[in-house]
């Protein structure tokens, strides 16, 4: 009898052995050694960022007396004066994007920013110039070719460039202090709409958001213009005003999210951009953005959509968050993203090529934010959400130099049959009505370097905290990002694998 025992033990020992060394074999997988060919846009400007802090701390120390103030009110004329001059020259003939005026622009804000780091209460009156800004460039998109390399440059340094500007200084606000909410522009609409945080919204207007997942910050940082946002939905709003956001989630597909479950899902800033007017005028005969929306809703009821690992945004089988506002207005006529993001580097390719993408010109969140066709109404940004963000995008930026030098996203052999099993197992919960641990479409080994992502990043980012924490007890501000950035190096470097 005891043989006997014996003998099934071994045998069902030597199953599971088996078994497990069938689930270790690795598949063949399909390799992509060249990315988009562009080039990736580099500030190359560390001196002047030393510089910039330089300024920021004197002006801490100075304070803000009246000789202060005068000063910044002299700068916040001279910039409103440089936009009066470029707006004057937009409704005239569209200025080149090498125009020395946007340079001088440039100086200028980010150099008024920094002289602001002890008049932190002026903030509104750099707002205001923001603002206006932000609409110049909307006009600008509207005439200009965003496929030009020398419009993205000139665009990304004054639409990226300036959010950084102001965000280095929302951050060192404090958090009841720090306005939530920039309006931007507000053009009306036909369809439904309602009111949510404060601002009038749609049927059919767009939201790019941030995630505070590392692979959020992957999404917004990985292409050769690092961006602020990672996702995409399009809003539905019924007669009712019922809002609704339709979004592709890496879990489920296409999906209707309630609008209280779209916004309490975390998210570090959060956009609103509307169908342009002359866009929607194109169609008097309907309201193009709400039919727009109506189309997509109807396919995400009808039809079961799964997501897009590949971001292939040519296909419209499977989507990733991008193709759903895409295709809802491509069927209805609409071109969105006139201008595409790419991506170069040879460490971000080969990533992105290990975690399932298979094209590197593709549609970025981020993108929207330049497209011609729509126009930005909102952002909101979420008090303490910046400095994490920040240090996020610092963390992913010293990891893509790391993939650059060398670094690969691999796992230990033996968790892929435990993968491979997990991922069985979600295929059957799937079946039941219910979510497994990974998402379908995913296969195993890019679960598995998802997973050592997340947890390289917070390796990264714990050891580099206390540097934090010291810089903003001995110094009294919270970091830039420059120094973020060489922070989360150092503490790569300090927790990188020997071997």
């Amino acid at each position: 009898m005891r043989r006997r025992w014996v003998v099934r033990f071994a045998m069902g020992t030597g199953a599971l052995a088996g078994l497990f060394a069938l689930l270790a074999i690795p598949l063949p997988e399909e390799q992509v050694v060249m990315g988009a060919g562009a080039r990736p846009f580099a500030w190359n400007m560390d001196a002047r960022w030393e510089e910039l802090e330089r300024r920021f701390v004197a002006a801490r120390r100075a304070g803000c007396d009246a000789p202060v103030r005068e000063r910044l009110d002299a700068a916040f004329r001279a910039l409103h004066g440089r936009l009066d001059e470029l707006e004057e020259a937009v409704r005239a003939s569209p200025p080149e994007p090498d125009d020395a005026r946007f340079e001088a622009f440039e100086v200028d804000f980010f150099e008024t920013a920094a002289s602001m780091g002890g008049c932190l209460d002026r903030l509104d009156a750099l707002l205001a110039v923001h603002g206006r800004l932000r609409v110049l460039l909307e006009e600008l998109e509207r005439r200009w070719d965003p496929g030009e390399r020398a419009v993205r440059e000139r665009l990304y340094r004054l639409r990226y460039g300036g959010r950084t500007a102001l965000e280095a200084l929302l951050v060192q606000m404090p958090p009841d202090r720090m306005p939530a909410l920039q309006r931007v522009l507000e053009p009306s609409c036909r369809g439904p709409s309602t009111v949510v945080r404060g601002v009038r919204v749609c049927s059919g207007d767009v939201l790019v958001s941030r995630g505070g997942a590392p692979t959020s910050a992957l999404i917004a940082r990985g292409n050769d213009f690092p961006g602020n946002f990672s996702h995409v939905a399009l809003v539905h709003v019924d007669a009712a005003g019922r809002a609704r956001a339709i979004e592709a989630l890496i879990e489920r597909g296409l999906v209707v999210t309630e609008a209280a479950d779209y916004l309490a899902d975390e998210k570090l800033r959060l956009m609103l951009l509307r169908l342009h007017p002359d866009e929607a005028r194109a169609d008097a005969s309907t309201d193009l953005a709400h039919a727009a929306a109506d189309d997509a809703l109807r396919e995400a009821r009808e039809r079961e959509v799964p997501y897009d690992f590949a971001m292939d945004h040519a296909d419209p089988s499977a989507y990733f968050c991008s193709e759903v506002a895409l295709w809802a207005y491509a069927r209805r006529g609409v071109r969105l993203w006139r201008g595409l993001s790419t991506m170069s580097s040879p460490g971000l390719v080969h990533w992105l090529s290990s975690l399932g993408v298979r094209h590197f010109e593709t549609l970025a969140p981020a993108d929207l934010e330049y497209d011609p066709a729509l126009v930005v109404v909102a952002e909101w940004r979420a008090p303490r959400a910046l400095q994490r963000e920040q240090r996020h995008n610092a963390v992913i930026d010293a990891l893509l130099e790391e993939a650059d030098r060398g670094a690969t996203l691999d796992f230990p052999p033996w968790k892929l049959p435990l993968a491979r099993l997990a991922r069985a197992w979600s295929a059957l919960a799937r079946s039941l009505g219910e979510t497994g641990p990974i998402p379908e479409g995913m296969r195993a080994p890019v679960a598995l370097r998802v997973e050592m992502l997340r947890a390289r990043h917070a390796e990264i980012e714990r050891a580099m905290t206390p540097a934090v924490e010291r810089f903003a007890r001995e110094r009294g501000y919270v970091p830039p990002y420059w120094q973020l950035v060489r922070m989360a190096r150092e503490a790569a470097a300090a927790t990188a694998d020997p071997r």
